[in-house]
């Protein structure tokens, strides 16, 4: 990583041609030796949380906010295999109440994407990712918790078709992600209904799709996207209590992301809002960021 670091700072490489970031559930790749890093800041608001099905408010907590800011490099391995890393730095905060917010590195998470398939525009991929908690956060103190200190390993796959002389692309993808148990500062916690005297938690799966619909040109891309995330298994908030991290967190997204990278420099912004849920917040979320592409 500090050679890599290295690189950036004196790399000095000007890219010509067709440059595109690319994310873990896209079609873009890095091409052989080419790296790009995305800069990120992120900011997600909610006032309103469904406790399971009930939506609701909480004068006590008020408006709550997670903040982050987010380094993420794409690494062209080969044409047909990119490396892509992430690690972000995370704060929570509310408006009300006494509940003191937390801060601090989350989780390290990396993915290789693979080109397993593409024929006449149609394409298919295999991403398998995995994460590790960097940070010493506490997880069990959800809202204001920045993780939930389980280690993951996933599993997606994506098929995408573009229509090269337009641009236009559909964009398919559904993951599956297996979690580790995780360990809290009690020694009994109650879930399901009954009280476990441990202080071994296990966090449940999840899985999520997603559709996207937009244009990628050469120097520029739009897209309007839905995703569907959810636990396959857990627990609902009980009323007026705090989630817990065996919650069955479920959620229903929508929202617009664009990019404009016309040489090696570029931008990115993204916005989604929650029109749905279970045991989450709904939440309004934005993010803008800053690429770099450069050649090793």
């Amino acid at each position: 990583m500090r050679n890599f670091i290295k690189v950036l700072v004196v790399s000095a490489v000007f890219v010509t041609g067709k440059v595109n970031a690319q994310m873990p559930h896209d079609a873009i790749y890095m091409s052989k030796g080419s790296v790009c890093v995305a800069t990120l800041y992120g900011k997600s608001t909610w006032t309103n949380y469904w406790e399971n099905s009930l939506k609701r408010s909480n004068s006590n907590i008020g408006m709550h906010t997670t903040q982050n800011v987010l380094v993420m490099p794409a690494i062209g391995i080969t044409n047909r295999l990119n490396v892509i890393l992430n690690l972000p730095y995370v704060w929570t905060q509310t408006s009300a109440g006494n509940l003191l917010g937390q801060k601090g590195l989350q989780d390290l998470s990396g993915w290789l994407k693979y080109k397993v398939l593409s024929t006449h525009g149609f394409s298919l991929h295999a991403v398998a990712g995995a994460s590790l908690p960097i940070g010493k956060y506490v997880p069990d103190f959800l809202p204001m918790s920045i993780g939930l200190q389980c280690k993951t390993v996933s599993g997606r796959l994506i098929a995408n078709y573009k229509h090269r002389p337009t641009g236009l692309y559909v964009n398919a993808h559904g993951t599956y992600l297996w979690r580790s148990n995780i360990k809290v500062d009690r020694d009994a916690y109650q879930a399901d209904n009954r009280v476990y005297n441990t202080d071994e938690v296990g966090v449940p799966n999840a899985y999520d799709l997603g559709l996207r619909l937009g244009v990628l040109r050469k120097m520029w891309q739009t897209e309007l996207w839905a995703e569907r995330s959810s636990c396959t298994h857990g627990d609902y908030v009980r009323r007026n209590d705090m989630p817990f991290p065996t919650n069955n967190m479920q959620a229903s997204t929508v929202g617009w992301y664009g990019k404009f990278q016309p040489r090696n420099i570029g931008l990115n912004a993204r916005v989604g809002y929650v029109v749905d849920g279970r045991n989450v917040g709904q939440s309004t979320n934005y993010s803008v960021g800053v690429l770099y592409l450069f050649k090793l």
